[in-house]
């Protein structure tokens, strides 16, 4: 009866014949995003909760914050996509993996040590933003070199799913795990989750054929990824779209957390345990996201993933106080999982699709740099209206402009016009080198 009983589970939930995770390779890298997600959803907690509970930082602070780790990407994007064209990817990877986890386990170390303060973290941040920069480039440019072209939307949904479902269980973990040590030294249990993340990483073989040098120097090359970006109709169309839904995103972003615990009076752990609706809505959309991209098509999926945000920022803005602030908080977070991941499955697949391997690099950076150049002055100014205006004034405005773009978004026949991945066009790159 037993043997009966594990056949049936066995037949019941086995992977289909062509899954990705059937890919030793792929189920290797997948399995390094997973735990590296779980870790993150401690430091998603602990950073901004060590500022704004410990350090009484203020919502200028706040922005100041979030402004310092997205700063690396508007100073380093554009030279490290050149860099990233002529270097092996998976070592810069696995190397920005470890450095991460090196920043984040100063910050237990200083606040014993009696250093810890506001500075102390916009260092980390900024430290942070640089591995963000360049060793996320190289992930999205390794998987490239793991799935082929035409199912890159699944692979992008199954990476959503490794990185959502810690969110389920992990911001509940993560706030029971501050309450008990503190958010400081919390920070230590995800540097040793980057490390593991690393070791898996470092046992993944990728046959990568660099690229014969041209000749050309660091300026020509760097011109050349611009150029290509530019010839590219869909390319700067995306980038403006999602460099919009950035400055929204970080205009509520920085002052969530602060909404949470001073206008709503939640705990850390009550903040943690909101974060399990998160979780939800990005486990949902992960799931459910390559059907809907296949039926819906990459482009209008994208605009239905900016408007969902958009709604939960909206939400949150209109909170009471009391328990059903509480629950609005967590929906709020839950819509803005489901947006997020609608949003970036096909984003990242569409850039990916029209790009040659040879350009890959320095079309990930530019694209990087062009949609993270607003997310900088959207902390700023999400900061500074919550301080001038009041919290619930950053998330309206979040709620109103991400609407108004999709609205955009959506009557543009070059994004909603998109239903299926484009092709590569070589006559384009070739005229853009």
């Amino acid at each position: 009866m037993l043997n009966a009983c594990l056949a049936w589970l066995r037949q019941r939930f086995a992977l289909p014949p062509e899954d990705l995770l059937r890919d030793r390779v792929y189920r290797r890298l997948w399995t390094s995003i997973l735990i590296s997600s779980i870790g993150g959803q401690i430091t998603l907690l602990a950073l901004p909760l060590t500022a704004a509970v410990l350090l009484h930082a203020s919502p200028t602070q706040m922005g100041l914050l979030t402004a310092m780790e997205i700063a690396p990407f508007v100073l380093f994007s554009l030279p490290s996509g050149v860099w990233l064209d002529r270097v092996r990817k998976l070592p810069v990877y696995v190397v920005g993996e470890l450095s991460m986890g090196l920043a984040l386990l100063t910050v237990p170390i200083a606040h014993w040590m009696g250093w810890l303060g506001m500075g102390w973290l916009y260092g980390v941040a900024f430290l942070l933003g640089c591995c963000y920069t360049i060793a996320g480039s190289a992930a999205q440019i390794v998987l490239t070199q793991v799935v082929p072209r035409e199912r890159l939307v699944e692979a992008h949904a199954k990476n959503a799913l490794a990185s959502s479902g810690p969110e389920v269980v992990g911001p509940a973990v993560a706030g029971l795990l501050i309450k008990l040590v503190g958010a400081p030294l919390a920070l230590a249990v995800d540097a040793l989750m980057l490390a593991l993340s690393a070791a898996i990483l470092k046992g993944i073989h990728v046959v990568e054929h660099l690229s014969e040098r041209s000749g050309a120097g660091f300026r020509e090359e760097l011109a050349v990824g611009l150029r290509f970006v530019r010839s590219q109709p869909l390319l700067p169309v995306l980038a403006a779209t999602v460099g919009g839904w950035q400055l929204c995103h970080n205009a509520a972003l920085v002052v969530q957390i602060l909404f949470a615990t001073r206008e709503l009076g939640m705990s850390s752990s009550a903040v943690g345990l909101s974060y399990v609706g998160l979780g939800v809505g990005t486990v949902l959309a992960s799931v459910f996201g390559h059907r809907i991209s296949e039926r819906l098509g990459p482009g209008p999926c994208l605009v239905t993933g900016i408007a969902i945000s958009a709604l939960g920022w909206g939400v949150l803005a209109l909170a009471p106080l009391g328990p059903w602030g509480v629950a609005a908080f967590a929906a709020m977070l839950s819509l803005f999982g489901v947006g997020a991941v609608l949003i970036f499955i096909n984003f990242l697949s569409l850039r990916q699709a029209v790009t040659p391997q040879p350009l890959l690099g320095r079309m990930t950076s530019t694209m990087r740099w062009l949609i993270l150049l607003p997310a900088g002055p959207g902390a700023l100014l999400g900061g500074w209206l919550g301080e001038h205006f009041g919290l619930r004034s950053a998330l309206g405005f979040a709620c109103g402009a991400g609407l108004l773009l999709a609205a955009v978004a959506w009557r543009s026949a070059t994004i909603s016009g998109v239903r299926a991945l484009p092709k590569i066009d070589h006559d384009a790159a070739a005229a853009a080198a």
